[in-house]
């Protein structure tokens, strides 16, 4: 039986691939999968480990060899050491947790930098669905309906950039994306739909 294809890394996955060193130690919170850690277990040799809460998504990482553990982050990330990895990462699940500014604490407590990237609920199609239809957007950035998605807090890249100014976080590198395009900064709070940020105490 030949050996699955590796997957694919979505456009926010490959961005915090390209920029975690290599032999670093790195917690995915939310792993999915496991993509990103199998890329860069390896490519780069990283120490990667997962945290996620769907079992189905926990064996199929166990599954691909990758040391995955399954939890809530909402609840399970106050378990683990201070500075106990160079990077800690939560792709695409910063708008689903109950707290996101408890989780942001979490990820520069158990992490030396964190990597962060969510939807971003300013872009200007999320706008015009809620101006000229009056509904919430269905698109590929967002694509449940309301009342299946797991999305509770709609933050904007304004939304963030504030939180991390109020907590005094430094956010050392910021990417936006448009269709999984990379974008500049210049009105990415209307034009982006996705955002990553790379954030230090």
């Amino acid at each position: 039986m030949s050996a699955p294809l590796p997957r694919r890394l979505r456009p926010d996955l490959a961005i915090i691939a390209q920029h975690i060193e290599p032999f670093a130690r790195m917690l995915d919170i939310g792993c999915g999968h496991g993509d990103l850690m199998a890329e860069l277990r390896s490519r780069k040799q990283v120490d990667a480990r997962g945290l996620e809460i769907d079992p189905h998504l926990v064996a199929d990482a166990v599954g691909r060899g990758l040391p995955v553990v399954q939890g809530d982050a909402g609840r399970d990330l106050a378990d683990y050491p201070g500075d106990s990895f160079d990077y800690a990462v939560l792709s695409q699940a910063l708008q689903t947790m109950n707290r996101p500014d408890v989780a942001l604490e979490q990820l520069l407590r158990i992490g030396k930098a964190a990597f962060v990237s969510f939807p971003n609920f300013a872009h200007w199609r999320v706008r015009a669905n809620l101006a000229f239809r009056g509904r919430m957007p269905v698109n590929r950035a967002l694509p449940e309906s309301w009342y299946e998605t797991p999305n509770i807090h709609h933050l904007t890249i304004a939304d963030f950039r504030s939180l991390a100014r109020l907590r005094g976080y430094r956010i050392e590198k910021s990417w936006y994306l448009t269709g999984g395009r990379a974008r500049g900064e210049r009105w990415a709070n209307l034009m982006a739909d996705q955002a990553v940020f790379l954030l230090t105490r």
